[in-house]
């Protein structure tokens, strides 16, 4: 680029990356982050949480930009409160899916995300929700199935989320995708999507490349995104798989990891 930023554009993850524990964006961020875009770079938010979970924070940050939301099934555009496109997950594939986990693990603790722009995500008994996002709860499992779904969230009441996302991977691999996302946080998705999907996608309406692209994360789940980015960077929170496979480490999501790196490339 002309403007002495060597990236065209910017994909950051939201929960333990862009966003602090308590769920903000310091100001040190904001600033870094409107000296990329001032430089002539695009920033694209890439996250596992669905539109409904992500738009608040979008619109906190003042975001007209597109984001990449639903691990990669919904390119969002902020600026307009839209959705531009939308993959639902195979609700007959995921029942297989689900039965051939149960069958090798036990019972599991179970939470969906609805597709669409209003999309809520449900609940059912002994899941444990992180943070403070609304969510309705389900005790029939015939309610899971009833509209079309992003994604279904997993826990299980011993294995560990490493435990049972390898677990879902070998029982269920062929029928959809597993991602490690955070914390309790295992899910199944449509079968080879990925943060990556999205964010090709994303980038292609905005005519980037991949080779254009700096991207930061801190789970498993982002793996896919620095595979395809020129530069993958991890936090310094981040889970051991990801440091495996980033270019840089920087400091954690609580010490403007992101802000550090960007001002160092800044002109």
């Amino acid at each position: 680029m002309t403007s002495g930023f060597p990236y065209a554009l910017v994909a950051t993850d939201l929960d333990g990356t862009l966003l602090r524990d308590d769920g903000s964006i310091s100001q040190r961020t904001r600033d870094a982050l409107t000296a990329a875009t001032a430089a002539g770079a695009a920033h694209i938010v890439v996250t596992g949480r669905a539109v409904p979970w992500t738009r608040h924070v979008l619109d906190d940050l003042g975001y007209q930009g597109l984001a990449v939301c639903g691990q990669g099934a919904q390119v969002y555009d902020a600026g307009e409160h839209r959705l531009l496109t939308s993959v639902t997950l195979d609700r007959q594939l995921a029942g297989v899916a689900l039965a051939k986990i149960e069958a090798e693990v036990g019972p599991l603790f179970l939470a969906a995300s609805r597709a669409g722009l209003d999309g809520e995500v449900i609940v059912g008994p002994g899941y444990a929700l992180t943070g403070a996002l609304p969510a309705t709860p389900f005790t029939e499992v015939a309610d899971l199935w009833a509209a079309p779904l992003n994604k279904i969230y997993l826990q299980h009441p011993k294995l560990s989320d490493d435990e049972l996302a390898e677990a879902a991977r070998g029982a269920a691999g062929g029928f959809v995708t597993v991602a490690m996302a955070g914390e309790g946080i295992v899910e199944l998705l449509p079968l080879g999507l990925s943060k990556a999907t999205g964010l090709s996608l994303a980038a292609r309406r905005l005519g980037l490349k991949a080779a254009d692209t700096i991207a930061f994360g801190d789970m498993p789940n982002d793996i896919p995104m620095f595979g395809w980015a020129a530069h993958g960077v991890a936090m310094a929170n981040a889970h051991e798989e990801l440091k495996a496979v980033a270019n840089e480490m920087t400091a954690s999501n609580e010490e403007d990891g992101i802000a550090r790196v960007l001002e160092r490339l800044l002109p």
